[in-house]
Parts: C-alpha cells; sequence; structure tokens
C-alpha cells in the first residue's frame, strides 16, 4: 500500500519530536537512562519518540527494518568510559539517527531538491543533540558572562522582562540609572544570551523567559523545563540542575 504523502513541516515536527525525548534522556533523565542501558543486556538501542518521550529497547527483529535504526548496543560502553563522554557518544549517534529518519521520510515521501534543502535548514536551525549535551558551543563571552553572574548573584538566574534577575539589577541602584543606561543594559544583556542554550530542550534565549545556571555543569536552563520560579530562586543559594543532582558516585 502506497504511503501517504507528508510535507516538509510534518517531517520536521517529527524531527524535533524524536530529538526532544533524547536530549531528555541525555540530559533531564540520565539517572533512569544509565539505569536502563545495563552491560549485562542484549544490544540496545535509544529510541526517540513522538510524543517527545524516550525510550531504552531492543532493536526491532526484521531484516531489513521497517525504519533506519539507532545505533546498537549502547549499553555495552557504559561502563567502560567516563559518564560524560559516554553520554557525548550517545548524543552523536542520536544525531546521526535523527538525520537519516528525516532524510528517509524524505526520500520516501518524494521530497525534490528544493524540499530537502528546505528542511536540512530547518534541522540546521537547531543545535544538535550533541552540542546541547556537551555544552560545546558555549562561547568563551558566555563562560566569561556566566562567572560574572555568578559574583553578583547567589542563584545563577536572568531574565529579560522588566523585573530582570538580580544579577542586573545589583550592578547599579535603580534610582541612580537613566531611562538609556536601562535601555542599554537590557540590549547588552540580549546580546550577551542571545546565543544561549537551554541544557533541557535544546532552545535559544527568547525575550521574556526567566533562566537559571546550574551551579555545578554551568549549563542554563528555562525555569519552566526545571520547574524553578524566580521567586523560588531567590531562595536558593547553590542551584543544581536535575542532573547534576542525580549522578551518583561511579
Amino acid at each position: 500500500m502506497e504511503a501517504r504523502g507528508r510535507s516538509v513541516e510534518e517531517i520536521f515536527e517529527d524531527f524535533k519530536s524524536r530529538r526532544a525525548g533524547i536530549i531528555k534522556a541525555l540530559t533531564l533523565d540520565v539517572e533512569d537512562f544509565y539505569r536502563q542501558c545495563d552491560p549485562e543486556k542484549e544490544n540496545l538501542c535509544l529510541y526517540g519518540l513522538l510524543n517527545e518521550k524516550w525510550e531504552v529497547n531492543l532493536p526491532v527483529e526484521e531484516v531489513p527494518p521497517e525504519l533506519p535504526e539507532p545505533v546498537l548496543g549502547i549499553n555495552f560502553a557504559r561502563d567502560g568510559m567516563q559518564e560524560k563522554d559516554w553520554l557525548s557518544l550517545v548524543a552523536v549517534h542520536s544525531d546521526t539517527w535523527l538525520l537519516s529518519l528525516a532524510f528517509y521520510f524524505g526520500a520516501r515521501f518524494g521530497f525534490d531538491k528544493a524540499d530537502r534543502k528546505r528542511l536540512f535548514n530547518m534541522i540546521n536551525e537547531l543545535p544538535t543533540v550533541f552540542e546541547v549535551v556537551t555544552g560545546a558551543n558555549t562561547t568563551k563571552k558566555q563562560v566569561k558572562e556566566k562567572s560574572s553572574v555568578s559574583n553578583n548573584s547567589g542563584s545563577k538566574s536572568k531574565s529579560s522582562s522588566k523585573a530582570r534577575a538580580p544579577e542586573t539589577q545589583s550592578r547599579q541602584p535603580k534610582a541612580l540609572q537613566s531611562k538609556d543606561e536601562d535601555e542599554e543594559l537590557e540590549e547588552q544583556e540580549d546580546d550577551e544570551h542571545g546565543d544561549a542554550l537551554c541544557g533541557a530542550c535544546g532552545d535559544n534565549y527568547g525575550a521574556d523567559e526567566f533562566w537559571i545556571c546550574c551551579d555545578i555543569c554551568e549549563k542554563w536552563f528555562h525555569g519552566k523545563c526545571v520547574k524553578i520560579t524566580p521567586a523560588r530562586a531567590e531562595h536558593i543559594k547553590q542551584y543544581k540542575c536535575p542532573s547534576c543532582s542525580n549522578k551518583r558516585a561511579r
């Protein structure tokens, strides 16, 4: 039976949903993911699902499979590497799988050169899973900015709204700041954070969003992704993201 045609936008939504599930496995749900990848079990794969969830499972039995498969045997390397190196390895292979799956659908549904290029460009606008997991795209400027935030605020948080995070407000008493200085600070903050990526969902920093930085791994997170509100952040002396909080002694 011939498959129903699908649009570039539909394939991209498929890609984003599966990608979101994999990122959760490798960032927020590391403890559970680590536990499921038991080296004593058979070849296991990490699957990103359409509901933005993930699962560790055996490969399908039919040969060839209906869809491209994730890399086999991620569990075998779990105890032979540093955890961060193992997660990075899984992330790289997951990027490969997501791309192969997207372009498998592109071929299956008869995308022409223009459609394939548009699909790739849409995908390429997002950071890779590897970049989200390792913070590989963090610039020196962002690292310096995070250090400055650490000195000015007990909990490293940020927001581009009027009620900005403590580090911006503590630079100078509000009454002494002119309107022009306020606008300049906002512009500088937007420029500094424009390339920042959430360690949970991988999306960019945007206007009117509250963010918080982990004091351990120094990754930034949307407050909503880690269930931290600005009010709660005010009372946190040292914030640990879910991944750092769940890490066990290896």
